[in-house]
């Protein structure tokens, strides 16, 4: 008999924080790795001229900017997003955020799936979310 689920707490200041790119960080909170079997959950910080280059997912994507703005390019329209704006991105959508507030920008983003994968635009390459080919190509480009 397998054990039930169980609830639990993540504190943020137990959590390691990733530097993905040039002025750009995350911290995953919910992830498989501990315990989700359906969402991805984190948050990232991007100074001011940060970028991650254009992508898309394998799953539904949610980003809720929490502090400052930034540019969101969805499906080649370009949006200003202020705090408590969210974006939803289909599976396949080609999306990315720019900083060009002058400030840092932090949002927290949310996966439907508990696998995420990211395909950069330019190359079509694939590759997991937050894995060491995912930073290495996303600090390449910037």
């Amino acid at each position: 008999m397998s054990e039930k689920p169980r609830g639990r707490i993540l504190r943020q200041s137990e959590l390691p924080v990733i530097k993905r790119a040039t002025g750009v960080t995350s911290q995953p909170l919910v992830m498989p790795e501990r315990g989700s079997t359906n969402l991805t959950v984190g948050v990232s910080t991007f100074e001011h001229g940060a970028v991650i280059p254009l992508h898309s997912h394998n799953v539904e994507e949610a980003i809720t900017m929490l502090e400052g703005e930034a540019v969101a390019i969805i499906d080649g329209e370009e949006h200003l997003v202020h705090p408590y704006d969210t974006t939803l991105v289909p599976p396949g959508v080609p999306h990315h955020f720019r900083n060009d507030s002058g400030k840092q920008m932090r949002f927290l983003w949310t996966y439907g799936g508990g696998h995420v994968t990211r395909t950069y635009a330019a190359t079509g390459e694939t590759v997991e979310h937050l894995s060491a080919d995912d930073i290495r190509i996303a600090t390449e480009a910037g």
